[in-house]
């Protein structure tokens, strides 16, 4: 495997954009999606870069946006990166099972979240108003617990450093329209449904997800990743217990660390000691190899 890498430098390339953890490049017809090792949490990103990371997120994507490829098409264009157009070609070694070619739609205004249980800031919610994102649930219902039926929780998509906020679904309708709204929550839960049962057979629970969708060519495509650990919260099923916080394969675990800290969830990020580092790195890979079969 590379070197761990926080960092992408292509001089002849055109950086168009820099997220948490992904480097776009402009290469005319299409998009060269890089995935690095960075990691955030609290929408801050961390110093420290996790051995894998990159290549553990895109083999995930990969593996699911070819298991939907029939509930919805995707970005991709290609993952080896002999496809890749051959200005790419002397930047193999950074490249290599990290990176995408995709194409280039318009990313819709809106994070598409579905949740299957009650965790993280939606048990917050639950706790003080009986809801999540405003939809009513059961009363008497416990930290981690299944709901009902997966529930359509959607956000906005926040500004590199701020932090998304949770709108009702006639706020996607105003931004995209109710054709659109309507059909990206509609897929948001066919493609968690289908993945909440793949994944339970593999011995993970995913308690919930999110999704990014563009339009190209006036159709709704799926882009940017697909249940990573770092889009997802999964949990060991042998291991489930509901009634408080669960283990997890994904960053709660950094998440978890962090709330140690006294820390005010703002950049600068804190220092993070090489043994979360590391222990990090192999949920990350643990998780990769439960869902693919895949080791770096």
């Amino acid at each position: 495997m590379q070197a761990t890498l926080t960092q992408t430098i292509f001089e002849d390339l055109k950086l168009i954009n820099q997220g948490k953890v992904r480097d776009i490049y402009d290469l005319g017809e299409y998009l060269l999606l890089v995935t690095t090792d960075r990691i955030s949490a609290f929408d801050v990103i961390m110093n420290e870069g996790i051995p894998n990371k990159g290549f553990v997120l895109t083999q995930i994507s990969k593996f699911w946006f070819e298991q939907m490829s029939d509930i919805i098409p995707n970005h991709i264009v290609a993952t080896e990166v002999s496809d890749f157009p051959a200005i790419t070609h002397k930047y193999r070694d950074q490249l290599e099972g990290r990176s995408m070619l995709v194409k280039k739609a318009k990313p819709l205004p809106v994070e598409c979240i579905v949740r299957g249980y009650v965790s993280g800031s939606g048990w917050k919610e639950y706790k003080e108003q009986g809801s999540i994102c405003g939809i009513p649930l059961p009363a008497g219902m416990v930290e981690s617990q299944k709901l009902p039926e997966p529930i359509f929780t959607p956000s906005t998509k926040a500004e590199l450093g701020e932090h998304d906020e949770n709108i009702p679904f006639s706020k996607v309708v105003e931004l995209v329209g109710q054709e659109v709204a309507d059909k990206i929550s509609s897929t948001t839960l066919a493609i968690y449904n289908r993945a909440r049962d793949l994944a339970d057979t593999k011995g993970i629970i995913i308690a919930d997800t999110k999704f990014e969708f563009g339009i190209f060519d006036d159709q709704v495509i799926w882009i940017d990743e697909a249940l990573t650990p770092d889009s997802s919260r999964f949990w060991p099923k042998d291991l489930y217990q509901q009634g408080g916080p669960q283990p997890s394969f994904d960053k709660q675990f950094l998440r978890d660390y962090l709330e140690t800290l006294d820390w005010g969830k703002q950049a600068p990020a804190p220092p993070l000691p090489e043994e979360i580092v590391r222990k990090t790195g192999e949920k990350y890979i643990e998780a990769m190899f439960k869902i693919t079969g895949m080791k770096p």
